[in-house]
């Protein structure tokens, strides 16, 4: 008598053959684990303590590395996000990370690194999000940054970055969010930024930055979908010029404590959705026009410390504005 099979469906047997190319042949890329682990060499404690096996996007029962996201790309799996922030970790930037050639989020805010950005961070040309601030990098910004042209969010903020802002940025054609706030930076803003169609929020504040508003500006149909301007704490000069009023996305608009001088146009009155008027420690004089005060979103408008006429009233309470991250990651 034949030996008797017991009966198996077909989903089952289709079910099992997938199973290998899915859990047994996906491995992780390479050179994912090799820059991960030559990374993790060069962490602090705080973060080596939770990197657990040998591979950073987990597998034989162990969860991906803390900070690591990965996904499958064929037959393997490649890291595509790297968070790592606010665990202290000290030294220079890990070059390392940019053999990561497929990552869409560099995160590594909020530490203590030092040094300069690598050149070679260049070759992440996935990156969508690249996130270092409150950190302590210097030198010059790499121009190799205006290589990175699927780049939504660039937060350089809260560094020691010195010398000019590099013309290459205005590659970024898919840039948000640009913020570059606080550090050394001299020299003039290029005004082809303005060229940048989806550039929203541009943060230059707290630099060394020198020149005009109409020099920013001089470009015919710039910042086409700019709503919020900082350029507080540099050394502008020159006035605010009528030509302003095209920006008429524009929703904040921080000049504080620079050296800039003149009337104030009346036609800035007339942008649309302007909620944040800073005016504040400059060398403004003259009287405010009266559509200011007839505005339907202007929430505040500061203009202590200026040479304005008596009598010329501020709007609101004003408080320091910041961008929360969730804002920046919108």
């Amino acid at each position: 008598m034949g030996h008797q099979f017991p009966f198996i469906p077909f989903s089952l047997i289709f079910f099992l053959f997938a199973l290998p190319h899915q859990f047994v042949l996906c491995k992780t890329l390479k050179r994912d684990v090799k820059a991960l682990t030559e990374i993790k060499a060069s962490l602090g404690w705080r973060v080596v303590y939770s990197w657990v096996g040998d591979d950073p996007c987990g597998g034989s029962h162990l969860p991906p590395w803390s900070g690591v996201t990965c996904s499958t790309q064929g037959d393997y799996r490649v890291v595509t996000e790297l968070e790592v922030y606010a665990v202290s970790i000290v030294g220079p930037f890990p070059v390392a990370v940019t053999n990561l050639l497929d990552l869409t989020r560099l995160d590594l805010h909020n530490n203590k690194l030092t040094g300069p950005i690598p050149p070679q961070i260049g070759r992440l040309r996935r990156l969508k999000i690249l996130n270092l601030r409150w950190n302590k990098l210097q030198d010059v910004i790499p121009p190799e940054i205006g290589a990175l042209k699927s780049l939504t969010h660039l937060n350089l903020g809260f560094n020691n970055f010195k010398g000019e802002i590099p013309k290459e940025l205005i590659n970024l054609r898919e840039l948000r969010y640009l913020h570059l706030n606080e550090n050394r930076l001299s020299g003039k803003i290029p005004p082809e930024l303005g060229t940048l169609p989806n550039l929203r929020h541009l943060d230059l504040g707290n630099n060394h930055l020198v020149g005009t508003i109409r020099e920013l500006i001089r470009l015919e149909g710039c910042f086409p979908s700019l709503r919020n301007l900082y350029i507080n704490n540099n050394y502008f000069t020159g006035g605010v010029p009528s030509q302003l009023a095209n920006l008429t996305n524009l929703e904040i608009l921080y000049l504080s404590y620079n050296k800039m001088s003149g009337i104030i146009p009346p036609g800035v009155a007339h942008i649309p959705k302007l909620t944040y008027l800073y005016l504040d420690h400059n060398q403004f004089s003259g009287r405010i026009p009266d559509a200011f005060y007839k505005h339907p979103f202007l929430k505040e408008m500061y203009i202590e410390g200026n040479a304005f006429r008596q009598g010329v009233k501020p709007i609101g309470f004003h408080k320091v504005l910041e961008v929360s991250d969730s804002e920046f990651l919108v």
